[in-house]
């Protein structure tokens, strides 16, 4: 091959592509100084000054920036269109910047049906006494838009589809409601993903990722992402909580998600695919009361969700006849689904949420909360009919 003139590679800024080229390329390149496909780990912390005391390669220390944080937080922006994101230890030091850096001391207005570790963080640190917040069912409109305009409101905070209950609202209005108000929106979009759903251009200023759920797609990681758009109020205030605060994602778990990030199309397809089988074998069975999943055509939020999204998720939660003790007992006599909390890996898991949320959850005591895995959706559905009561 000596004298051989290689061709450039394309760049992908150059060439547009398609998503699953984009969730495999993005953020990063053939290594060159070694020709590796797979990106390196960069791991270390410090990084060497030039004899002028610049830095030549652009890192100083890695809380400031990383070469691998980097990568990811670059492919994570191109997934959602936005300009830049910012990669934090876990998805709820994610939130809490976003709450400490939103632009206004006003109103932090929530969705009733709410992830619990946002109730946590207003119940049990001082998050709770610094800004006011203001919590409602965000399908009904004119109830936000009460909420937002009776005080003075800094940020309203989507989470759709919505944890535990799988409630599906609308982003445009809502970001619209918000802005009229002269209030920023930022959206929630672990459970949908940027293969499903597109908050930014929905007119979100921002979208977060518990990066640990379906980014990173094995339950081996921990990390958070926020997105932003060009010129965003948030963009520096979060850099600086991520580097002064020191919430930054670590450099390992940045390689690791994004190496889930090159399978995420086809991990998606397939977890909505089984997703919607299991939905609706649990909607047929007699001990089930109400199944929570947009795909089924009975569900309040499937109009919505079939415009608003690509498919309708992974993430399902069904009802028990006979209450928490029942839900309960179904769940004991699993043996292919985990119990076991979090969400979006290749093993399906299933919750009893409100024995896990306590006295404050909102979830009935009947509610069993389901992410679809990876097994074959016969299998999971055998496992819940037999748990169920039912032959198999």
């Amino acid at each position: 091959m000596t004298g051989v003139k290689l061709q450039p590679r394309f760049k992908l800024r150059n060439w547009p592509v398609r998503f699953e080229t984009k969730a495999i390329h993005s953020g990063r390149a053939v290594d060159p100084s070694t020709g590796a496909v797979s990106l390196p780990l960069h791991t270390s912390t410090t990084f060497e000054r030039g004899a002028d005391g610049s830095f030549p390669f652009g890192f100083e220390y890695t809380r400031d920036a990383n070469p691998t944080r980097n990568a990811f937080e670059s492919a994570m922006a191109a997934l959602e269109g936005g300009h830049e994101g910012i990669a934090f230890a876990s998805g709820m030091a994610a939130i809490a910047s976003v709450f400490e850096s939103h632009p206004s001391t006003g109103r932090i207005v929530l969705p009733d049906d709410m992830y619990f570790g946002i109730r946590s963080l207003m119940d049990e640190t001082d998050i709770g006494s610094r800004f006011d917040f203001a919590a409602v069912d965000m399908r009904n409109l004119d109830a936000v838009r009460d909420a937002v305009t009776s005080k003075r409101t800094g940020l309203v905070w989507v989470e759709t589809p919505s944890n535990p209950m799988i409630r599906v609202v609308d982003i445009s209005a809502i970001c619209k409601i918000a802005h009229d108000a002269g209030a920023i929106a930022a959206v929630d979009n672990t459970w949908a993903t940027p293969v499903l759903q597109h908050p930014l251009e929905l007119g979100a200023d921002a979208v977060m990722h518990s990066a640990t759920k379906y980014i990173g797609g094995h339950s081996d990681l921990m990390a958070g992402v926020v997105i932003v758009p060009n010129a965003s109020p948030l963009g520096r205030p979060l850099r600086m909580v991520q580097k002064h605060k020191g919430s930054v994602a670590a450099p390992f778990d940045c390689w690791l998600a994004l190496r889930g990030l090159q399978t995420l199309p086809v991990r998606m397809r397939a977890h909505c695919e089984g997703a919607q089988k299991v939905a609706e074998a649990l909607a047929s069975h007699p001990r089930v009361e109400k199944v929570l999943f947009p795909g089924l055509q009975t569900d309040p939020g499937h109009d919505l969700a079939t415009r608003q999204m690509s498919h309708y998720g992974a993430m399902l939660s069904f009802i028990v006849e006979g209450g928490a003790d029942a839900a309960m007992a179904v769940a004991a006599r699993l043996s292919l689904v985990v119990r076991a909390t979090s969400l979006g890996g290749t093993h399906s898991l299933i919750e009893h949420r409100a024995s896990v949320e306590g006295a404050k959850s909102k979830a009935p005591g009947g509610l069993l909360r389901i992410s679809v895995g990876l097994e074959h959706p016969q299998d999971i559905i055998d496992d819940l009919m037999q748990a169920l009561g039912a032959t198999v």
